[in-house]
């Protein structure tokens, strides 16, 4: 089966839970984007990447890419897909109208991404890069650069890539060692090795707008020395640059998307932004990838949820202990194990998109919302999930895949089925745009320690107000942040003794700050969710609801426990001294 667009469950989360259209009509930019509009942008979208994208899912694995002398070629049907992609303006949805695009709210393409990645993860990184190559060129970018390539990326014309890792560097990007030499025209001749570049070489479009992190002559050693620049595939008077494609990978999976080992031979290029603060502005880049990847996660696991669910409504077998005296076979949807692991899916399934929307929203709030406190606590809400989202969301899409894939038995583990696909592809995820232990660093080091965990608070207690604290889901959640807060302010204390303290406790921390932002959002879901006026069977809100009570949530007490272990040590240590 292929997959096929959640178009309710999306608006559901859209217009009913989050309420979307007011909150992005609040903002001048947004002021004649109603429901209406909003729905028949997804409506389309899911329609296209139905009947374009998700055919294309088994023949991208199958088939892959090839390299033949030092040209990719994409698998069939590819290229066609891309051209009416862009060609029917899909990267083009949030990009401002000036620049070529339609100037639609972020929430409309952080959709479109999720359902692109369920539907066909390895086509989609072809794209995947365009929304944060567009935004890094128009806020850094010279107005030559913009002139040349800021439209053909936003509408998708042109493909872009983000060159940073080395063979020997990897997270570490103070090791980068590619040389940017200044020219008497303004421009630079890069010349390094770059690896696992995404797209590096293909067939998909007639120019690839590499970005590409250097070191001028004069940089100082470390991350503070690095400069970014573009350097296209084609150069603007129609001549090849010196830029070759070595090989591509042989991975585990994503064999639809060419991984690339890319070769600078003294390449033109061109500065984008300032001498040394190459990082300022490829950070601007990597922020939109890593929500966009946190999206990949929900997509993913979308789609495996589709297939298990499928198959265990055709696959009968008995059971035991039988709930009536028949001889012939249930559904294995009917049984326990079964319900178990499939309602457990639909919590992250359904919460994540909660969470991942409401980010999207925010990130337009933070850009243009009129009130300077609004939109501070919209950026800070960014800043403080999009790590969140990112780990834990894509640790779900590969561990949930591999559950869903259990309700298959032994079908599961044959190609036939696609569902083992989808677990390779989806373990990817877990390693690129930082590694999900980096996020949690992120989280806990850069985010949270900084302020005395003041702005984490502050969010949550937010999040509390006008809840009603009588009811027993309501009241576990604030449980859950009072003693977030307080674990929060033991370990900045306990840090002062242990300085790598955070650093081992960094991902049992996200996944404690996952699961507290996970009930929140159920909670919203809860406060909603009415039989009545549900199209879709309402058992399988309540089903998710009991598996984030009964399975899910009992997560966030081991954390601490975990957390708490640690601190028990550091406690028994003699006191500290320098």
């Amino acid at each position: 089966m292929n997959y096929q667009p959640p178009l309710e469950d999306i608006h559901f989360i859209l217009h009913d839970v989050l309420k979307a259209p007011a909150q992005l009509q609040a903002l001048p930019s947004f002021a004649d984007t109603d429901a209406e509009l909003m729905r028949q942008v997804v409506d389309e979208a899911g329609k296209f990447i139905a009947q374009e994208v998700a055919p294309l899912q088994g023949v991208g694995d199958s088939i892959g890419c090839t390299f033949v002398d030092g040209k990719v070629i994409t698998p069939p049907g590819f290229k066609d897909a891309y051209q009416a992609f862009w060609q029917a303006g899909w990267p083009a949805l949030a990009c401002a109208p000036e620049d070529g695009g339609q100037g639609l709210p972020a929430v409309l393409e952080a959709v479109l991404f999720e359902m692109l990645s369920g539907a066909n993860h390895g086509w989609t990184m072809a794209p995947g890069l365009l929304h944060g190559a567009y935004e890094c060129i128009k806020h850094h970018g010279s107005e030559a650069l913009k002139a040349g390539y800021l439209e053909k990326v936003a509408t998708g014309e042109w493909l872009a890539t983000m060159c940073l890792t080395e063979p020997h560097a990897g997270s570490d990007l103070g090791l980068v060692r590619t040389r940017a030499l200044p020219q008497a025209d303004g421009s630079y001749r890069l010349s390094g090795t770059k690896i696992f570049i995404s797209g590096g070489e293909h067939d998909l479009t007639d120019n690839i707008v590499h970005l590409v992190l250097a070191r001028l002559p004069d940089a100082p050693a470390g991350p503070k020395g690095l400069s970014l620049f573009l350097a296209p595939k084609v150069l603007p008077d129609g001549s090849p640059n010196a830029i070759h494609c070595e090989r591509i990978e042989e991975k585990m999976g994503l064999h639809g998307s060419p991984t690339c080992v890319m070769r600078f031979d003294e390449a033109t290029g061109w500065m984008i932004g300032e001498p040394h603060r190459g990082l300022n502005a490829m950070f601007v880049m990597m922020n939109a990838a890593r929500l966009h990847v946190g999206l990949q996660g929900i997509g993913l696991l979308e789609a495996a949820w589709q297939r298990a669910d499928a198959y265990a409504k055709e696959r009968r077998q008995m059971r035991a202990p039988k709930p009536k005296m028949s001889g012939t076979p249930d559904p294995i949807a009917e049984h326990p194990a079964m319900q178990r692991i499939l309602a457990t899916q639909r919590a992250w399934i359904d919460g994540g998109r909660v969470l991942a929307y409401r980010t999207a929203i925010e990130l337009d709030i933070a850009k243009r919302h009129p009130d300077a406190a609004r939109k501070h606590t919209a950026q800070q809400w960014c800043s403080l999930v999009t790590p969140v989202l990112k780990a834990a969301w894509t640790a779900q899409a590969f561990h949930g895949g591999s559950d869903c894939l259990q309700v298959f038995g032994g079908h599961g583990y044959v190609r036939e089925w696609g569902i083992e696909q989808i677990v390779r592809d989806s373990r990817v995820t877990m390693i690129y745009e930082g590694t999900n232990e980096i996020q949690a660093i992120d989280l806990l080091v850069r985010k949270v320690m900084p302020d005395g965990g003041a702005g984490l608070s502050a969010m949550l207690q937010t999040l509390c107000e006008g809840l009603d604290k009588q009811l027993a889901a309501h009241s576990q959640f604030m449980r859950q942040v009072a003693e977030l807060g307080q674990l929060t302010s033991t370990l900045m204390e306990a840090s002062k003794a242990d300085q790598e303290l955070a650093y081992w406790v960094a991902d049992d921390y996200l996944r404690a700050v996952a699961l507290t932002l996970l009930a929140w959002a159920w909670l919203q879901i809860g406060d909603v969710v009415n039989p009545d006026t549900l199209n879709s069977d309402p058992a399988r809100w309540t089903a998710a609801a009991s598996a984030m009570r009964h399975w899910v949530l009992p997560e966030f007490d081991m954390r601490l426990d975990i957390i708490n272990g640690r601190l028990a040590e550091i406690a028994m240590r003699p006191p500290y001294s320098s």
